[in-house]
């Protein structure tokens, strides 16, 4: 049968896949479709078979809270090439998946990925999907979830780097909150607090410290203490409250948060960058 420009068109549309793709697909088809949509799709998971052992390191991460700003959500989309992230298809479909993810409350990545995304296709399949019409792997790879009396997003130029950061107050101001947003994204602390640190890193931490002292020729009755001295400094340097607030280091987050409204404090964060 004749394929029309317009059914390969209207294909395109639906899709983002090629011109010819969508001709053989609908000549595969006999200008059904569903059927059409489905052999792309095929071919998606073909392309995504083969490229399975690919790395995925470019893409695009992308942070969103909910109209009132009690719920936000960061998320990565990878892909293999800077040139593919830039790509406005693959921008649209990063931040088409970031709105479902908000819009269905997901609260981890296998759980967007089961969400539908358009035309009776999960996001799962969307990916794969578009893994065949890009011909590079495509994946959802990291998820972040912040609830809390306030939440803000914050997008750094070039989206290679989100976070969402949740306070204590309904009523942190715009300016406070943005301050320590970009705290987070400048300084990449691995914890809100002390407490918050897990006892993986905090032993880890303190066998470099033991070992940088014996490096050193220090006693070794006295490494112990001298590396206890340097978990403090890895606290002050890598818990956000404790970390010098990069505006003015004569505070501390702590200090800038209660100052500005007291009791203020940060209960969590989600930090995404690529690697």
């Amino acid at each position: 049968m004749t394929i029309t420009a317009a059914e390969i068109n209207k294909l395109r549309q639906m899709t983002g896949a090629g011109m010819m793709d969508c001709k053989k697909a609908l000549t595969e088809a006999e200008g059904d479709f569903e059927r059409a949509i489905d052999e792309l799709r095929k071919k998606g998971q073909k392309v995504a078979a083969n490229r399975s052992d690919r790395d995925s390191k470019e893409g695009l991460i992308v942070a969103k809270t909910t109209a009132d700003n009690k719920r936000g959500v960061v998320l990565g989309v990878n892909c293999e090439t800077d040139f593919v992230a830039k790509n406005e298809a693959f921008i649209t479909l990063a931040n088409n998946i970031l709105d479902i993810a908000i819009a269905k409350n997901a609260t981890s990545a296998d759980e967007v990925k089961a969400l539908a995304y358009d035309n009776n296709i999960t996001i799962a399949d969307k990916l794969i999907e578009q893994t065949g019409v890009i011909g590079e792997k495509i994946e959802l790879t990291k998820f972040g979830l912040v609830e809390a009396p306030f939440v803000i997003a914050y997008n750094h130029p070039g989206n290679r780097l989100a976070n969402i950061v949740g306070f204590s107050s309904a009523t942190v101001t715009a300016e406070v909150a943005k301050d320590v947003a970009m705290q987070v994204a400048a300084m990449a602390p691995v914890a809100v607090d002390k407490g918050d640190v897990d006892a993986d890193t905090i032993k880890r931490e303190i066998e470099i410290g033991k070992e940088q002292a014996r490096e050193e020729g220090k006693p070794e009755d006295m490494l112990e203490k001298i590396a206890l001295g340097k978990l403090n400094k890895f606290y002050k340097e890598s818990t956000l409250l404790n970390q010098e607030f990069i505006k003015d280091g004569k505070k501390t987050i702590a200090q800038y948060l209660n100052d500005s409204e007291k009791g203020l404090t940060v209960t969590s964060f989600k930090r995404i960058a690529l690697s």
